[in-house]
């Protein structure tokens, strides 16, 4: 799963790196703890442009009458996408990409939560796939908000956790996005072996409060 993760990149390189227009009301940068309900950025592609832009991470179905109406869905299993229905339709014609520096997963130690920070090995930016919708409530207010997909984990991931976000490589961002004909269903895997590295980082980041560039770094402890 991801239940958090950092963004560190200033938003003008990332709209460059996606060709996208970058809206004017992007969430601040850098954040080293986004947790769900927040805003993030993501791209969508739509009328022939990419545009990148924020919305709210927790996909909220068409049919709450309000955001918390619900289970919170910040995260899609690959497995079940097509078939669920609150992400089916989505899967389908609303898919869009979620840039990150890195996601954070706990193990345990008795009681104790111990995080670990994951980026990728290459240094490049992580770009999850997601999915998005626009929800409108019954007073008129519209929400734009998104999932991450994820897969099974594989090879040392599985040391983290059972589950991790599909990380898209660069060529098929186009595919995920509609604009390359089908088969974005074939994308939805696990990233492969040496894909992803992770290190120990301190427990500050256990709040959900915490804030700040020391989150990220290896816990020397």
């Amino acid at each position: 799963m991801c239940g958090r993760f950092a963004i560190t990149l200033p938003d003008d390189a990332m709209a460059r790196l996606f060709d996208a227009a970058p809206a004017n009301d992007l969430p601040p940068v850098p954040r080293y703890n986004i947790c769900p309900t927040q805003p993030v950025a993501v791209v969508i592609s739509a009328e022939g442009r990419r545009r990148y832009g924020p919305m709210r991470w927790g996909f909220i179905p068409r049919w709450y009458k309000t955001p918390t109406d619900g289970p919170l869905l910040f995260n899609a299993r690959s497995e079940t996408i097509a078939e669920k229905p609150a992400f089916r339709e989505a899967a389908r014609q609303r898919r869009c990409l979620i840039p990150a520096s890195g996601f954070y997963e706990w193990t345990k130690d008795g009681e104790t939560r111990l995080p670990w920070y994951i980026t990728r090995t290459d240094g490049a930016p992580m770009v999850f796939a997601g999915v998005w919708q626009s929800w409108q409530g019954t007073e008129g207010t519209r929400i734009a908000s998104c999932a991450i997909v994820t897969a099974a984990a594989q090879d040392e991931m599985v040391a983290l956790h059972d589950r991790v976000p599909v990380v898209l490589h660069p060529d098929d961002w186009a595919k995920w996005l509609g604009e390359d004909g089908h088969g974005a269903a074939r994308l939805m895997e696990a990233p492969g072996q040496g894909v992803l590295g992770f290190r120990r980082v301190g427990q500050a980041v256990n709040s959900n409060r915490a804030e700040g560039p020391e989150l990220i770094e290896p816990f020397d402890g």
